[in-house]
């Protein structure tokens, strides 16, 4: 963990026995991983806040154009 930590990532959730649960890239606009099941409490009119923030994210990179990639 030491050297993920080294390259930027954040360990922002750790279970009571030491188990990472949630990593973050701070540097990143929405980077997020997470070791439990966020869908299993959420639904169409309740999202979950990992949900909720992704696609405001997602949408604030509306019209955004991708650079192209040589070779893809």
């Amino acid at each position: 963990m030491t050297k993920l930590g080294e390259g930027g990532l954040d360990f922002s959730g750790v279970s009571d026995d030491g188990l990472v649960e949630v990593v973050e890239l701070p540097e990143h606009p929405w980077f997020l991983a997470c070791q439990f099941h966020p869908e299993f409490t959420s639904n169409p009119l309740d999202g979950h806040p990992l949900f909720t923030s992704f696609v405001v994210a997602a949408r604030s990179c509306q019209g955004l154009k991708l650079p192209r990639v040589a070779g893809a």
